[in-house]
């Protein structure tokens, strides 16, 4: 995303260009956060920046009990990294991918207001000639500070009461075979019932940026989602519907709420009301070698 499209949405200060990043550096506050794979983390990473790979750190029960203590668990490993309530934090992958996303939806969802993702993720600093290093420097442990935003976050419960509900849509964000249920990765497959299927690859340019406003809105808006419903993204485990939550928070939808247990969840309880959508069109051409297009 470009600077004059920053200049047409609501919160464009939840991505940051690669100038922006690079005219902080040096602010103290500042906590980068590379969740790129370990071995991509060594090869060469953004300078000061913190790994933390997120890939598997998944929950499957959306209940109370285990939601809470998953919750604990982000919460420690963050302040493990020397990250706290108080600093502004940038989510780094390779592109601007789920991963990230990810990231930045659950240190929204802990209530931090200051977070961010790089757009183009490392491959674009990297691409701008900016300072990359391979040395990785040991950050004291601190506390993390945490008071959960509910209105983040989607459970069973919350998918469940939106499937008859007019004032709320779900988005299926995996691909089309998941979608149809042809690739089953539960012990279901399907989708919720009622769900729209947008491919979360469709939000991103070719170069791994995000893509324009006006192509997000008009993209959102062709499947019926508007700014005045409450929005589920959904995917397999909470990454590609964190990317949807993401966008949609950029345009200013205020309503967005990532189901964290997703399909790996929805497909593996019993009760849960699964239909198999009828196959229609051809899907879309998206972008190809994005990275981690399965979670």
């Amino acid at each position: 995303m470009n600077a004059d499209a920053a200049n047409d949405v609501a919160n464009p200060d939840l991505l940051w260009s690669v100038e922006t990043l690079a005219a902080r550096l040096d602010d103290p506050k500042l906590r980068i956060i590379d969740v790129r794979p370990g071995e991509r983390f060594a090869m060469g990473h953004i300078v000061g920046a913190r790994h933390f790979d997120i890939y598997a750190l998944n929950c499957d029960d959306t209940d109370d009990a285990p939601l809470n203590s998953f919750i604990r668990m982000w919460a420690f490993l963050l302040g493990r990294r020397g990250v706290s309530i108080d600093d502004t934090i940038v989510f780094c992958g390779e592109i601007t991918g789920m991963t990230a996303a990810r990231g930045f939806w659950f240190a929204e969802y802990l209530g931090h207001d200051d977070v961010h993702v790089l757009d183009g993720g490392y491959t674009a600093w990297a691409a701008a000639g900016r300072p990359t290093t391979r040395d990785a420097e040991l950050q004291g442990a601190v506390p993390f500070r945490f008071e959960p935003r509910r209105d983040r976050l989607a459970t069973y419960t919350d998918m469940l009461g939106a499937i008859d509900a007019s004032d709320s849509i779900i988005i299926d964000t995996r691909s089309r075979a998941e979608f149809l249920g042809t690739d089953v990765r539960s012990a279901r497959g399907g989708a919720v019932p009622g769900a729209v299927h947008i491919e979360w690859l469709n939000h991103l340019n070719d170069d791994g940026t995000l893509k324009s406003p006006d192509a997000l809105r008009a993209l959102f808006e062709s499947h019926g989602v508007t700014p005045d419903k409450d929005i589920l993204p959904y995917c397999q485990t909470g990454y590609r519907s964190a990317h949807a939550y993401l966008a949609l928070r950029l345009l200013g939808y205020p309503k967005a709420r990532n189901y964290l247990g997703s399909w790996n969840e929805w497909g593996n309880r019993e009760g849960m009301p699964i239909e198999t959508p009828a196959p229609e069109t051809p899907a879309p051409q998206t972008p190809g070698g994005v990275e981690g297009a399965s979670l």
